[in-house]
């Protein structure tokens, strides 16, 4: 008993230390002043979230893969993995919180970015359905509040609001699938389903019925086509430390619960050739529109926004692939795109916090007014774009390759296709960045030390993705051996 419970207490140990640095937020938030409260509760929260991957790698680190509390919680490295990069992407985004004029002063903020990785945590580790509906709520509705964080600004209000009305319905949508999967299997466990579909002999239409229910909830939260409309709007009007969270980890959490849910309840051949084939036409169409609508953007935040859409379609074709490859591909390039997003947005919110503005002309010029932001958005975009050296080049190849071993290799070639349209738009970006001409280019853009830390820590993980992958290949391997 008391070997079974010391296991339950590793599996949360994570959402154990998160719950302890947002209590010490909410105890010392109100005693510091409003001049230091800015800094001290963002140190405090980046203290809190670093402790937690430190002693999370030292003391709770998964063996064979075991179900905790009453089969809930599953113990194995797929949900480790994407714990610890949540809980990276949460420190990044509290450093870029620092010094944003709304997030940065406000203690709340911080609470709200804890209980969504949280949230997160237990929804890459979620093995029961009831378990995962109220982990995807634990982080969409913080989510909800910081999108629209800013109430003196419309966009910001709209951004909340929109994102509030959307994520319900399709949560409700998602819920009835659950109810019905429920319904038809008489279990909730997602490692008995498997068993129950198949030898309740489903009609084919009933199965499709039941995982276009499930994918509109998921695809929601991933931006996959047509549940992307969201996306655009909410990242353009969300202060740009919650888009870029919400761009990455939030994204990353979707997709977690897409390997775990399709490659161990769906994975019956019944339903597999169903979902496959359903989710490969959403990939093809996903990465399409993202790409062609980006061309036109004229907002660096929208044409993230429609970039992130692409890459959901990327990193689909992993998930397609219906392998370990797959899936171990799917993983290495979340952890690439988390790394690459993150960079992207946090320097865009650098130079928005000086400009005041995020649209592409006003770029022009900047890589004389702050070299270091130019560096880092070259960087960035040519990582999503798919350039060597950068960890997103080796994260498509292993994409394409996964497709390609299994068969798919028409939808590996509307991926490549798709690459080239992307670099169109990610060059005319760095095109304004460094050949245009500014009357500001005299003007310093300043980046704070918080800011500073964060890109450098990025800018160097998208470089080593890119290089030295080895090591960040293995770790997908062990999280995708997981499910197999």
């Amino acid at each position: 008993m008391l070997g079974y419970d010391a296991t339950s207490i590793m599996a949360i140990l994570p959402e154990i230390l998160l719950l302890l640095t947002g209590v010490l937020v909410l105890v010392y938030e109100p005693l510091w002043n409003k001049e230091t409260q800015r800094r001290n509760a963002g140190w405090l929260t980046f203290g809190g979230l670093l402790a937690t991957i430190v002693i999370s790698l030292l003391f709770a680190r998964p063996g064979a893969p075991q179900e905790v509390f009453g089969g809930m919680v599953r113990f194995d490295w797929l949900g480790f993995a994407f714990k610890m990069f949540f809980i990276f992407a949460a420190a990044m985004t509290t450093l870029f919180f620092m010094d944003h004029e709304k997030l940065g002063s406000r203690g709340q903020a911080y609470l709200l970015l804890l209980a969504a990785t949280i949230g997160m945590n237990l929804m890459a580790s979620a093995a029961d359905l009831v378990m995962l509906y109220l982990a995807i709520e634990t982080t969409s509705i913080p989510l909800y509040v910081l999108a629209g964080f800013m109430k003196d600004s419309d966009e910001s209000t709209e951004a909340g609001f929109k994102y509030l009305l959307f994520g319900a319905m399709t949560s409700a949508v998602m819920l009835y699938g659950f109810s019905l999967l429920f319904g038809f299997t008489g279990t909730t466990d997602l490692y008995a389903l498997m068993g129950a579909l198949t030898a309740g002999q489903l009609p084919a239409g009933t199965a499709f019925g039941l995982i276009f229910l499930v994918t509109v909830g998921l695809g929601f939260k991933v931006a996959l086509f047509p549940f992307h409309f969201w996306a655009p709007d909410v990242y353009q009007g969300a202060p740009t430390p919650v888009a870029a969270f919400l761009s990455t980890a939030s994204k990353a959490a979707g997709f977690a619960v897409f390997a775990r849910l399709f490659m161990v309840a769906f994975s019956s051949m019944e339903f597999s050739a169903i979902w496959v084939n359903f989710l490969a036409i959403l990939a093809a169409v996903t990465m399409t529109v993202g790409n062609l609508i980006a061309l036109g953007q004229k907002d660096v935040k929208r044409l993230l926004a429609y970039s992130s859409v692409a890459h959901a379609g990327y990193a689909m074709i992993g998930l397609v692939a219906f392998s370990e490859l797959g899936i171990q591909s799917v993983v290495f390039y979340l952890i690439a795109y988390i790394f690459t997003n993150l960079a992207a947005f946090g320097a865009v919110a650098a130079f928005e916090r000086v400009t005041g503005t995020t649209e592409i002309a006003a770029f022009a010029g900047l890589s004389r007014r702050a070299s270091s932001l130019a560096l880092v958005l070259l960087a960035a975009f040519l990582s999503l774009a798919g350039m060597p050296p950068f960890g997103g080049f080796v994260a498509k190849v292993f994409v394409f390759a996964a497709a390609v071993k299994s068969g798919l290799i028409w939808l590996a070639i509307v991926g490549v296709l798709n690459s080239i349209i992307g670099v169109y738009y990610y060059l005319t970006f760095l095109k304004v960045v460094y050949l245009y001409r500014s009357e500001d280019e005299d003007k310093p853009l300043p980046v704070p030390s918080p800011y500073l830390m964060a890109l450098v820590v990025l800018s160097i993980g998208v470089i080593l993705l890119g290089t030295v992958f080895a090591p960040w290949f293995g770790l997908s391997g062990n999280a995708a051996i997981a499910l197999f």
